[in-house]
């Protein structure tokens, strides 16, 4: 494990790391903000942050404004790329597949199965590293993201409900399977058999019986995706239909920028701090 930038902010510390991952076969970097109760020795909250299309560690890091909130409530904030990445790593025209666009499963198909695992990334790989080297309480951890990220995020929380405690996020992705950006992924990274899919969406999950007790989720009402890719008014049925408590908040005239979640930023980490005090 390498750190390849450490700068101090709101008392605490934000680095920027790189290491050898065994599930992407690649180099990954992600990044941590660590609050200033680390320093007291006290094992801390973590909330993941799960990027969307094209991002990596860098665009929450540098445009999230997360910090403040994080070094108030005693929150480590953790940001890991969206895809394996390098010269060897496949990779495909258009911004929507193949690098920077992982879309947090484990791919099944050639020729990204040997290095698109970012399911075993997220949910294995990387936490066993944060919980060896930082100060870390992993029976208090939150998870939230963006878009791809969002996707992510609702699918990690749902298939693991008993490791997080909180739920958000961002303009998410709710039903991959049945928007355009989610097929395209999910049929290049698993195959054509639309059965196999259902594990890696949201609303397939919900529909299959998954639950976790509350979500928050925020999207905006000039957000571009919002009606061919977001469809946040499915999510908004499942939920109601399997007693899931959603808060989904439309917030008028936000787009799909970094500008929308640096808004709602801190309202989400407080709504996260409650629930992992």
């Amino acid at each position: 494990m390498d750190i390849v930038s450490e700068n101090k902010a709101h008392g605490g510390r934000q680095l920027v790391v790189k290491h050898a991952s065994s599930a992407t076969g690649t180099d990954m970097t992600f990044s941590i903000f660590l609050p200033p109760q680390a320093e007291q020795g006290t094992a801390l909250p973590v909330v993941w942050y799960l990027s969307g299309l094209t991002c990596t560690h860098a665009n929450v890091t540098d445009k999230g404004e997360y910090r403040a909130a994080c070094a108030e409530h005693g929150l480590i904030f953790v940001a890991p790329d969206t895809s394996p990445r390098g010269d060897d790593v496949p990779d495909a025209e258009g911004y929507d597949f193949g690098q920077g666009a992982g879309f947090y499963v484990d791919a099944t198909e050639e020729p990204w199965a040997r290095n698109f695992r970012m399911w075993s990334y997220v949910t294995d790989e990387l936490p066993a590293l944060v919980a060896a080297e930082f100060p870390a309480d992993m029976a208090r951890q939150g998870i939230t993201g963006h878009s791809m990220g969002g996707h992510g995020a609702l699918t990690v929380a749902l298939r693991n409900p008993d490791r997080f405690r909180s739920v958000s996020a961002f303009a998410p992705i709710v039903a991959p399977g049945q928007v355009p950006w989610g097929r395209k992924a999910l049929a290049g990274y698993l195959g054509d058999d639309e059965a196999r899919w259902r594990k890696n969406d949201p609303i397939a999950l919900i529909e299959d019986g998954a639950r976790v007790d509350e979500l928050l989720v925020d999207v905006g009402t000039a957000d571009q995706f919002l009606e061919q890719e977001l469809r946040p008014e499915l999510l908004e049925r499942a939920c109601s239909d399997a007693g899931i408590a959603l808060t989904l908040r439309r917030q008028p005239g936000y787009d799909h920028s970094y500008y929308f979640i640096s808004t709602f930023m801190a309202d989400h980490l407080r709504w996260h701090a409650e629930r992992l005090r």
